[in-house]
């Protein structure tokens, strides 16, 4: 073959370099972000049991466990850090709480079963008897000795009285005395649980003996009522007669005060007369009221005798000399018959 005739050799392509950015250098990149992020998320963020960061809420207080041993270590509200997958974390309450126990069946002294349907007990642990509480009683101490507890000692109480008394008579003690026996086991045993309130709502009794119970009180209802009648009626009887002898003790003391101001008056009236009497007593009065009574005698006598009758003399000369001008008169007028007085001289 003619070498002028070989054909044309074709053309050797280089490879090109990958662009930058390419999509296997993305994907890198992308899977380390998302694992950091996983990390970061397992091992910061407080809800998960991962993590190294961890939040105890206000009220609380945060307790550790290490390999399955509590730890004394006992932390307050806020951010704290722990070790993940070897620490344990619970917080524990530690302000008032409320349990509420439900559905409690017990039986009478005399066998009719009861349930009282919820009992509400308000409590708190103290916070510097939280490691010993949960060192001996775990975290769910309170379903020992407060769950189990009402349990025990509603029992107890139902099995030593009778419905009659449960249901109506002791009923409202059994709040205190629920309280009581939980605050004597708790004292003695769980020192740093306190017992605040006791609330016992009215149990379920069987529907006949309800309805007898209801009739009972409707009786005793209706006897209060007339009792409390009874005493209205008393007392508005009361009250008449307080205002009947209160009047008539206004009245006799009305009566009195006038009776006293009359004689007041009177005796009043008397002294001022019995002094005006006092200044009349001068000799020119006592005069006048001689001359006076001798003046109305009909018939006058004169004679040497006389004096001897008479006390004051100068009042005698007075009158002698007056009758000896009332004569002179009388005899002028003798004649004309216009007085009839007679004038005798002894």
């Amino acid at each position: 073959m003619d070498p002028q005739q070989q054909r044309p050799e074709a053309p050797h392509h280089r490879p090109q370099p990958p662009a930058p950015g390419g999509g296997g250098d993305s994907s890198a990149v992308l899977f380390v972000l998302f694992g950091f992020l996983a990390i970061f998320a397992l091992t910061m963020l407080p809800s998960t049991s991962l993590s190294i960061l961890h939040q105890v809420p206000e009220g609380h207080v945060g307790v550790y466990w290490r390999g399955g041993a509590l730890l004394k270590t006992i932390t307050d509200p806020g951010f704290h850090l722990k070790l993940p997958l070897v620490t344990q974390f619970e917080p524990v309450q530690v302000t008032l709480q409320t349990d509420q126990v439900r559905d409690i069946p017990c039986g009478t002294k005399g066998g009719v079963m009861i349930n009282f349907e919820k009992i509400e007990v308000v409590n708190r642990l103290r916070k510097e008897f939280v490691y010993e509480t949960l060192l001996n009683y775990g975290v769910q101490y309170d379903n020992t000795w407060i769950y189990d507890k009402i349990h025990h000692e509603i029992n107890q109480f139902c099995s030593s009285h009778s419905l009659q008394e449960v249901y109506i008579d002791v009923f409202d003690q059994i709040d205190e005395k629920m309280k009581e026996a939980l605050q004597g086991d708790c004292t003695r045993y769980a020192p740093g649980i306190e017992i605040i309130n006791v609330r016992v709502t009215k149990p379920a009794i069987p529907e006949s003996i309800r309805r007898n119970f209801e009739q009972m009180e409707e009786e005793r209802t209706k006897v209060l009522i007339a009792i409390e009648r009874q005493r209205v009626v008393e007392k508005e009887a009361e009250t008449k007669k307080k205002m009947a002898i209160s009047e008539a003790e206004k009245n006799a003391n009305m009566y009195t005060a006038r009776e006293k101001s009359l004689a007041d008056a009177d005796f009043y009236k008397v002294m001022r007369e019995a002094e005006a009497n006092k200044l009349k007593l001068t000799p020119q009065f006592l005069e006048l009221k001689f001359i006076e009574a001798i003046a109305d005698n009909t018939k006058i006598f004169f004679g040497d005798k006389v004096p001897n009758m008479v006390l004051d003399q100068r009042l005698l000369g007075n009158f002698l000399q007056v009758s000896k001008e009332v004569s002179k008169e009388v005899n002028s007028k003798s004649g004309s018959g216009e007085d009839n007085t007679e004038v005798q001289f002894v």
